[in-house]
């Protein structure tokens, strides 16, 4: 049994083939949570580095939300951990100083862990997002459909005052982290550079990594890099040009360290600056 004719079938197809180019990918939706530095690469006693903190559908432009900073951890270029200046949030972005007051490279991260669940009370559907210990004590065990995620993310971004240094860079061994072979301030446009992910401090493999040049609102395309990190958890990555570059990566397993829960969900953020050849 025919349920259109063919002259209908046809008038369908043409109608759907004209709407294809409006439906936006649900990627190019999603808002992207991203730091920017005013400068990646400064020189002085002590320069001040301003940066904005923010969650949009754009990268670096700000129409969504700010950044909640509250887990805000700045690593010095010795390792030790200094406080941000300056901090506030708006509606949209928030913003922090830093004073790079030792030579050598400074790591500036969002570092979020908790749990994200949804169950049926009462025959009602709740979602409740926490920590740990808070999830132990306000969700209850038998809930109706309980359904619970490990969600672990980082966002970073990174700043040199004179000559780039490692100290900084050393993982913690906890979560996605970047593990960088080209050091993440000594990015040229010429030269292919190579990252390494680690999940708990081991080779992440498999990893889904996303490279995205900044400036997306003012071209048509949105001209993203898709790669899949090796067995070691390697990624090589060949720069469109100069300029600010947004990074992320995504894993997930079933290897939570929260008794109780299994499937994680982890994802890596950085924000980059290429330099011209």
């Amino acid at each position: 049994m025919k349920l259109f004719s063919n002259k209908t079938r046809q008038s369908l197809c043409l109608a759907l083939a004209t709407c294809m180019p409006l439906l936006a990918p649900l990627d190019a939706l999603a808002h992207r949570q991203f730091i920017v530095p005013t400068s990646t690469v400064v020189n002085g006693k002590a320069p001040w580095v301003s940066f904005d903190a923010a969650a949009a559908t754009d990268v670096f432009f700000f129409d969504h939300v700010a950044m909640n900073l509250n887990n805000l951890v700045i690593t010095a270029a010795d390792g030790s951990n200094i406080k941000a200046e300056n901090q506030s949030s708006g509606k949209l972005r928030s913003n922090f100083d830093i004073r790079a007051e030792m030579q050598g490279t400074y790591k500036i991260s969002v570092v979020n862990d908790g749990i994200n669940a949804s169950y049926k009370e009462n025959g009602a559907p709740k979602r409740w997002r926490g920590t740990a210990e808070a999830f132990a004590k306000e969700v209850p065990a038998n809930a109706q459909d309980l359904q619970v995620s490990h969600n672990q993310g980082r966002v970073e971004t990174f700043v040199t005052n004179g000559k780039p240094s490692d100290v900084a860079l050393k993982p913690s061994g906890k979560g996605l982290e970047l593990n960088p072979i080209t050091h993440p301030n000594d990015l040229v446009n010429s030269d292919q550079a190579q990252f390494q992910f680690l999940i708990d401090g081991k080779p992440a493999a498999g990893v889904k990594v996303t490279v995205i040049a900044g400036g997306i609102r003012y071209r048509q395309k949105l001209d993203e890099q898709l790669l899949t990190a090796d067995s070691e958890g390697k990624v090589s990555i060949k720069w469109q040009g100069a300029g600010l570059y947004w990074m992320q990566a995504t894993f997930s397993d079933n290897k939570s360290t929260i008794p109780g829960v299994k499937e994680r969900r982890a994802s890596y953020v950085a924000t980059l600056e290429v330099m011209p050849d």
